[in-house]
């Protein structure tokens, strides 16, 4: 059956001294009463790698990692852990000493991180790994799909060596957006992304940079952008999918600028052309300005539930669409 849930921020971003955060016990609690399987847990490898130490690892961080694990295993949630930001490699602010696409040492860095990764959780269950969020277009910071095939083949191959059951996730390249037909042979998960059109779910993102003539409040549907507009989108998807690919959509949500009637007409065509497919999702995140919880998008209307102050209409969407 297909997974349903939500992305966890708990150890995402390292800044500064900030340390990561323990498993939200309340939020799972409340997700897997209402039915969801499914937690994708974004890492950020600098939390528990220090000055590109690969082989000496905090365990402290670590053994947090296993509470993750231990709290969605209790509650019968599956947890998918993501590497967000890699050595050499991040979609937010990418470091500009090193590139996984073409260092060796990055490359050799990212295939131990999920070997010992592979090494700790070997025959977990309710555990898959999703190698690497949102690798880039083509031409940025020297990517290709060629060059970004041979990476995930070789991790693949080091994962499976340990651990020949492990589920293993790929994103789509180009932000996550795009297919990627030529890795379809691997037997990997492939994991798309619901933030198109950008300009529905990131109107007035602060980390984007404007638009030329500045914003424009977001329509939809509009003649741009509609439900067939949105299956053309995912056409490739789909033809990949008919390769044997199993496909899940790892992220998507609307940044709470955008009016919330217009979100919600928008995830209403989403949502009802993934059920369609029969393809799972995970909300980014659970409680947040993409979320379900308190998101602050104008217009909404919330409605406590089990001490959650939850946009009722949205929720619903969310209940409503799966299979």
């Amino acid at each position: 059956m297909p997974k349903y849930g939500f992305n966890m921020l708990w150890m995402f971003a390292k800044r500064g001294d900030r340390a990561p955060l323990p498993p939200d016990l309340r939020q799972l609690d409340f997700i897997a009463k209402h039915g969801f399987t499914f937690i994708r847990v974004p890492l950020d490898y600098r939390f528990w790698i220090r000055e590109e130490d690969y082989a000496h690892p905090d365990e402290s961080v670590l053994s947090l990692i296993d509470t993750y694990l231990e709290a969605c295993r209790e509650r019968g949630l599956h947890m998918c852990l993501n590497i967000h930001r890699a050595p050499g490699y991040c979609i937010n602010n990418p470091p500009k000493d090193l590139c996984l696409w073409t260092d060796a040492a990055a490359q050799d860095g990212f295939a131990l991180l999920w070997k010992q990764f592979a090494e700790r959780y070997k025959g977990t269950e309710n555990l898959s790994f999703d190698l690497l969020n949102e690798p880039p277009n083509p031409g940025e910071r020297e990517f290709t799909r060629e060059r970004h095939e041979a990476v995930m083949r070789r991790v693949i191959g080091e994962i499976r060596a340990v651990d020949p059951a492990r589920e293993i996730v790929l994103d789509g390249v180009c932000g996550g957006s795009d297919a990627i037909p030529e890795l379809a042979d691997t037997g990997t998960v492939h994991s798309g992304r619901g933030y198109t059109p950008f300009s529905v779910s990131h109107y007035r993102a602060e980390w984007n940079k404007e638009p030329p003539g500045g914003w424009q409040e977001p329509v939809y549907p509009s003649e741009r952008w509609n439900k067939e507009k949105l299956r053309e989108h995912y056409r490739l998807w789909r033809e990949t999918e008919q390769k044997g690919v199993k496909v899940h959509i790892g992220e998507f949500g609307c940044y709470n600028k955008t009016p919330n009637d217009v979100a919600l007409a928008w995830l209403f065509d989403l949502l009802s052309l993934w059920r369609e497919y029969r393809w799972g999702y995970a909300l980014w995140n659970f409680a947040g300005p993409f979320g379900a919880v308190n998101h602050g998008r104008p217009g909404a209307v919330y409605e406590e539930l089990d001490g959650f102050q939850i946009d009722r209409a949205l929720w619903d969407l969310l209940l409503e669409n799966r299979v």
